[in-house]
């Protein structure tokens, strides 16, 4: 099974300081066919313009996971992490019983682009946790790096959810290769130029649902960013 949810039919939202694109649904954007992909819950490609951002706000029962493509973003939580997330990072909060953040453009004079991603936990009433790993340009060109998985292997952030994450920045004419297995459901989002997956032509924005054992290639038409997450399939219990 592939499905295609095109970037261009996401959710928006425009607040002035803050450009939204939403692949499911979120706030005032309500689409019953676009509720997420297995755990998958979230993934919202946000423009926040220059010293602007979210205030103080609070989560619960949700792994959150940012992703900075351009720019710096400011968080701060009321379990004391205060850090400054940049293009290379991956950042994990983990609201669980309860937690209070806010999130700022770090620049006043550039925005932030950025992708806020959630992901429903295994189980609920977590211990709220927190976790900013930064893998470097050289690790993710060319391949797929893991950046996040339940058991925090190989260097990668801790995500409470039978979740893998790699993320791969490739360059023109170059390819990746991932093997899906059976009873697993795999997202691919493309987060900056264009790409094929087999025979399919993507561009910035636009995402993919696969299911079912299956070799995937991606091969860039032009300097491309990409993040693939491999996890329990849609229908499996997450939590």
């Amino acid at each position: 099974m592939m499905f295609i949810r095109p970037g261009e039919a996401r959710g928006k939202a425009n607040f002035g300081w803050l450009d939204s694109r939403h692949s499911f649904s979120f706030g005032q954007y309500f689409d019953p066919a676009h509720m997420g992909f297995g755990p998958l819950r979230v993934i919202n490609e946000d423009r926040v313009k220059p010293g602007q951002g979210f205030g103080t706000h609070g989560h619960k029962d949700m792994e959150i996971l940012s992703f900075v493509l351009d720019g710096a973003l400011e968080h701060k939580d009321n379990m004391g992490n205060g850090s400054i997330i940049r293009p290379g990072d991956l950042q994990r909060m983990t609201a669980g019983t309860g937690v209070l953040h806010s999130e700022y453009n770090a620049s006043q004079s550039e925005d932030v682009h950025f992708l806020q991603i959630w992901i429903v936990p295994e189980a609920q009433g977590l211990t709220p946790g927190y976790e900013q790993l930064s893998f470097p340009l050289e690790e993710r060109r060319n391949q797929l790096r893991l950046i996040g998985s339940r058991d925090g292997r190989d260097g990668s952030v801790t995500v409470h959810q039978d979740v893998n994450l790699y993320t791969g920045v490739i360059d023109a004419g170059e390819s990746v290769s991932f093997k899906a297995r059976e009873n697993r459901g795999i997202w691919v989002q493309v987060t900056r130029g264009s790409l094929t997956l087999g025979e399919t032509e993507l561009v910035a924005g636009d995402g993919v649902a696969l299911e079912g054992a299956q070799d995937i290639s991606l091969t860039a038409l032009e300097d491309a960013e990409v993040l693939l997450f491999d996890m329990v399939a849609p229908g499996s219990k997450t939590h």
